[in-house]
């Protein structure tokens, strides 16, 4: 005769689209919506300076016009590698990851690229700060990420802060005199 086993129960579904599967990976809906706004935001704040970037390497002037027109191509193709892991890093969570330019404008806590080309200095005053913005986006959702237990979303934080702050430091380094 066969011994019954008991079977464990599986947690109750979060709320999920008709016809998709709940999401159950130990994270609560009101935390991974929490956390997933604040990557929306990290998102835009990378893609406005991952463009701003782009911009500046396209039209800086002077003489340090190679030095700085490599190190923003530098700059913006890991700004580029960076938006991926991120918008995924939303999905994971089960939300929309925002995508569209007006999307980015109403979520960013950095100004888009001036219209008008500065001259080289001032691109690298405004590099310097969209850097330290993104830094202090990023480092705005340690918390909720650590009181979630979300590791991977903390792991993505780190990353990011890391290139942000070297990356300021390095541009700071060349405004000294």
């Amino acid at each position: 005769m066969a011994k019954k086993t008991k079977t464990a129960t599986a947690p109750a579904p979060s709320t999920a689209p008709s016809g998709s599967m709940g999401i159950h990976i130990g994270i609560s809906d009101k935390d991974r919506a929490a956390i997933a706004g604040g990557l929306s935001k990290l998102l835009a704040d990378t893609y406005t300076l991952y463009l701003t970037t782009h911009n500046f390497h396209w039209n800086v002037t002077g003489p340090m016009f190679n030095t700085l027109h490599l190190m923003f191509m530098t700059q913006y193709t890991e700004l580029w590698a960076a938006v991926d892991p991120i918008a995924e890093r939303i999905r994971s969570l089960g939300h929309p990851a925002p995508g569209s330019y007006a999307q980015f404008g109403a979520l960013a806590s950095i100004k888009d690229a001036p219209a008008v080309p500065p001259k080289a200095l001032e691109m690298v005053r405004i590099l310097v700060q969209g850097h330290e913005a993104v830094a202090r986006t990023a480092r705005s959702l340690f918390p909720l990420a650590d009181k979630a237990g979300d590791e991977p979303t903390a792991d993505l934080l780190t990353q990011r802060l890391t290139v942000h702050e070297q990356t300021a430091w390095m541009l700071r380094s060349l405004l000294e005199e």
